[in-house]
């Protein structure tokens, strides 16, 4: 049961955005501010490549849909001075883990969890509150460090809402190590039973192993799969 999600936004030109974290912010960004994207847009693309992408969001041709945390994490990347493009996926979620430099939160961005099945986690504070501290001139070990609170208090009120008593910690986002132990943290100070990832990647490895064993499952004889992957 899908208990919780967050709140969705427009890639422009879909799969492009993985290697540009500048097109998930103006994805983002237009879905909280409409046309007044472009101010922010300008300084990523030229005035042609804009007006594009913009008419792009608001017909939602070439736009898909996304309530991945990656893209978000590469938004909010490239919205605190990332680099609008990357060599790899996962770079922007990486340099923004980085830019930490040992920083402590001075209290989490406000990203709150709206009710509904399944409840949302409504981004749009964050971004509003990233970018008062951006125009104030707040360091990226800052802004990294609360955004990074923001999305461990959220995991917080997702297990609470969940109401189970053991929480497993999986999906690419957890390669974070940062984000991995503090919601551990976290969970522990509120009386969860904590599992995360050692022997196999809570990325595409975990995926990859998991269908190994399903294609051995079959191979042998088939059988009820879900017994043996559990």
């Amino acid at each position: 049961r899908r208990v919780a999600t967050l709140r969705s936004f427009r890639l422009p030109g879909g799969e492009r955005a993985i290697r540009e974290p500048r097109r998930s912010a103006l994805g983002l960004l237009h879905g909280m501010l409409g046309a007044e994207a472009r101010t922010e847009g300008s300084a990523w693309f030229g005035e042609d490549a804009l007006g594009s992408l913009l008419s792009m969001l608001e017909t939602g041709l070439n736009s898909p849909v996304t309530t991945s945390m990656g893209r978000l994490f590469d938004a909010v990347a490239a919205l605190t001075g990332g680099p609008p493009a990357l060599r790899f996926e996962g770079q922007a979620a990486m340099d923004l883990e980085f830019a930490l430099c040992g920083a402590h939160a001075e209290g989490a961005y406000p990203l709150p969890l709206l009710d509904g099945d399944p409840a949302e986690a409504d981004w749009r504070p964050l971004v509003e509150a990233l970018l008062e501290d951006r125009g104030r001139g707040a360091s990226r070990a800052r802004m990294s460090a609360r955004f990074h609170e923001a999305v461990v208090e959220m995991g917080v009120a997702v297990a609470r809402r969940a109401g189970l008593p053991r929480v497993v910690l999986t999906g690419g986002c957890f390669q974070n190590a940062y984000l991995t132990e503090r919601l551990r943290e976290r969970l522990c100070e509120e009386g969860f039973t904590v599992f995360v990832h050692r022997a196999i990647p809570p990325n595409d490895g975990g995926i990859a192993f998991g269908q190994l064993l399903v294609a051995r499952r079959r191979l042998e004889g088939g059988g009820d799969v879900s017994r043996h992957t559990g």
